[in-house]
């Protein structure tokens, strides 16, 4: 057997063991939204939750290959059940993308679901609705959300790099330049405010919300303001490769590149990132098997953009290897667990779902395998 073949072995078997996986999971999940999987079972969460697009998202990577009619059905119940927080209004937050990309553009895509494209637009313009234009940026989470009694109306994240989609999406299929105008605009703010000369990120910068005036970064989910948060390297480099496939503007090619150098550079020798690159105890930082799934996941994307041959190849092989470590490593293909992928770090600083399998993990883990078996399209 050649080292293609025994690779696309382990691949294939990869994908074939995460699909039956997720149909067994659809009889005890069904149209219920996940998060964090406790003692071998994942949780129930509201509609709103950042996370809730997730579990449906990995309902249609499955069905587009296995056409299962049963998955298709759980997934569009879970989207109809999504419109509470599309009337509820005052519950969305920056992470719409998060949850409307993997359901309701996922469905639109493969079914041609008109109100799956309606729904989505309608996040989208909620998502442009929240643009601080003295700023340029999309202001995160809502009042209440903040550090003690500190107000966030002048925050920004990192993570709502990858929401930017969104607006790209609808600014595609819609004609109307505005939403893209928008996602560039958070996009150069990011590059601006966000991703450091060495391809680090911080989580969270402070804006004067009446001035745009950029007053501070904040660790947020990170170990300190100055740290490197594994997952939020990984949220901006997908998302800045995302922006580059949407706009072919050089400057997000070349941010992504960046952060996805420091990200490897920093990688241990099992290729899997701790929660934060910068936590100064090695031994005994977690891991975030989360982070490493989405880099993987936009390093596959980055791969195919790379206008150099070597270095496309490069960011391919380096997926790989975080792949197969998961793999190998970290991921449960029997029912010992719910979750895909264990070892996960949802928020360490505020003790929070660590060391646990995390359902946003999961997706992207298998949406990575679905594009080493060949998919180029995503639901981003």
């Amino acid at each position: 057997m050649s080292s293609t073949d025994a690779e696309m072995n382990w691949v294939e078997e990869a994908w074939q063991f995460a699909a039956a996986k997720v149909i067994r999971l659809n009889a005890s999940i069904g149209d219920n939204f996940v998060h964090v999987s406790h003692e071998g079972s994942y949780d129930r969460t509201r509609s709103h939750a950042w996370t809730a697009g997730f579990w449906p998202g990995l309902l249609w990577l499955v069905y587009r290959d296995t056409l299962n009619e049963t998955l298709r059905v759980t997934a569009e119940r879970c989207e109809q059940k999504l419109d509470a927080g599309i009337d509820d209004f005052v519950n969305l937050h920056h992470d719409v993308g998060f949850i409307w990309m993997p359901s309701s553009v996922a469905n639109y895509k493969l079914t041609g679901n008109p109100l799956s494209k309606i729904r989505a637009l309608k996040v989208a313009s909620w998502l442009a609705g929240r643009f601080n234009v003295r700023g340029k940026f999309i202001r995160a989470w809502n009042e209440g959300s903040g550090i003690g009694s500190r107000s966030n109306a002048g925050w920004a994240i990192i993570d709502c790099t990858m929401n930017l989609s969104l607006l790209l999406w609808a600014s595609l299929v819609t004609g109307d330049p505005r939403y893209r105008h928008i996602a560039v605009e958070h996009a150069n703010t990011v590059l601006r405010h966000f991703v450091r000369e060495d391809g680090s990120c911080c989580h969270i910068v402070a804006f004067n919300p009446e001035t745009g005036e950029r007053i501070e970064a904040l660790g947020g989910q990170g170990y300190a303001p100055d740290s490197a948060w594994s997952r939020g390297s990984a949220w901006a480099l997908y998302g800045l490769a995302l922006l580059y496939r949407y706009t072919r503007d050089e400057a997000y090619l070349q941010g992504s590149r960046r952060i996805a150098e420091f990200f490897l550079a920093h990688l241990p020798e099992d290729n899997v990132a701790p929660w934060d690159f910068s936590f100064p105890d090695k031994e005994r930082a977690h891991k975030d098997s989360s982070a490493a799934a989405i880099a993987a996941s936009g390093l596959l994307l980055l791969s195919e953009l790379e206008k150099e041959e070597a270095a496309g190849k490069r960011y391919g092989v380096n997926a790989r290897r975080i792949l197969k470590s998961l793999c190998e490593h970290y991921a449960v293909w029997g029912d010992k667990d719910e979750a895909i992928l264990l070892h996960g770090t949802g928020n360490f600083p505020a003790n929070k779902n660590i060391d646990a399998g995390l359902i946003y993990g999961d997706y992207f883990f298998v949406e990575a395998l679905a594009k080493l078996r060949g998919q180029k399209e995503t639901f981003w």
